[in-house]
């Protein structure tokens, strides 16, 4: 390759390799499709990388085929000196291929290859994931994911509605509206986390506290307010029972998002969270996950039933002192926080 003289217009400016993909923005300039929308959807730039003008992440991408064709000659020209091919490549998704997918959703006999082939498109790249999210599929993996609750349904395409709402970047203000619109959702993730016939449970349960974080980090007041038992229960089932890392810092990032409101404090020590915190604790996290930890106990140990379900775990006061010091300045705030409360109204011999 380095032998051949490649023509200058061929590169792409951003890859510096020949385009597979040519795409023409507003701004004139000729980039490979991938390059581009990477430079546009994954690090969230808004300029031209060539002439720095104001490039939309939403502004068209026009396929240049007659450079498409004249790189797909030059190659064929230049096979006997190992050039590949440049296959022709497919057309992006649109909006009505999704809807046609979601449309067949309907259909019992259709619905499991059409929901995977849904979850294959959104992790395939990011102006699918896009794509999906203007044609409506979180709101019809929502309502997917309720239908499947109602009829005690977990073999059908569960696991993939799940992915699905994981993979897509829903906004925030369209996050409230679908928990508002559809109030059993977090009771339907809450049945998923306390499902134990449903297939591949781990990566099922992880997918669920995942995709139970985001709503509950986007969700207002009038539903933080709300919270049931249940939920606070499967979380810290989820918790002491085991699932992925990933899913045990969504996991806890629920709790921490839900401590503020005092309701949820008390029915998180009834869960038995306390006990579970320090459990997670005594196997020495990572820095990040001691540092959530200790920002829920500090909330929970504000009250009563929390200092005392604290004080029953026989090793929570040596735990927390090994951690001083040792961890993030943030990390010695909380921990001395942790220990004067309950110095200050559980100065018991225990403690002494």
């Amino acid at each position: 390759m380095d032998e051949i003289e490649v023509p200058q217009y061929f590169i792409c400016p951003i890859s510096f390799e020949i385009m597979k993909d040519p795409v023409t923005t507003i701004t004139g300039i000729t980039y490979d499709r991938h390059s581009i929308e990477n430079w546009l959807f994954t690090n969230n730039n808004t300029t031209c990388p060539v002439t720095r003008h104001l490039l939309p992440i939403d502004s068209d991408l026009i396929p240049n085929h007659t450079l498409l064709r004249l790189i797909q000659f030059w190659c064929t020209q230049n096979a006997s000196q190992g050039i590949d091919r440049i296959p022709t490549p497919k057309p992006p998704l649109n909006k009505f291929q999704v809807l046609k997918l979601l449309k067949h959703l309907m259909d019992p006999h259709l619905q499991l290859r059409k929901i995977r082939e849904l979850e294959l498109l959104a992790a395939e790249n990011e102006r699918n994931r896009k794509c999906l999210l203007q044609a409506g599929v979180p709101k019809a993996m929502v309502l997917f994911i309720l239908t499947c609750f109602r009829k005690n349904q977990t073999d059908n395409g569960l696991e993939e509605a799940l992915s699905i709402l994981q993979f897509v970047n829903v906004p925030e203000e369209e996050i409230k509206m679908l928990v508002e619109e559809n109030d059993q959702i977090l009771d339907s993730l809450t049945w998923v986390l306390g499902c134990d016939e449903v297939g591949n449970s781990v990566t099922v349960k992880s997918h669920a506290v995942l995709v139970l974080k985001t709503l509950i980090q986007n969700a207002g007041n009038r539903v933080m307010e709300r919270l049931k038992p249940e939920l606070f229960e499967s979380i810290v089932k989820v918790l002491r029972c085991g699932t992925t890392k990933q899913g045990m810092k969504a996991a806890l990032h629920v709790l921490l998002s839900a401590c503020p409101w005092g309701r949820n404090r008390i029915m998180m020590v009834e869960s038995g969270a306390v006990f579970e915190l320090v459990e997670i604790e005594m196997g020495t996290p990572e820095k990040r996950t001691t540092e959530i930890i200790m920002g829920i106990l500090s909330q929970l140990c504000s009250c009563a039933n929390g200092r005392a379900q604290f004080l029953s775990h026989k090793g929570a006061i040596a735990v927390l002192t090994e951690r001083i010091l040792k961890v993030l300045p943030a990390v010695d705030d909380r921990v001395i926080f942790i220990l004067s409360l309950v110095s200050m109204f559980c100065g018991t011999w225990v403690v002494l």
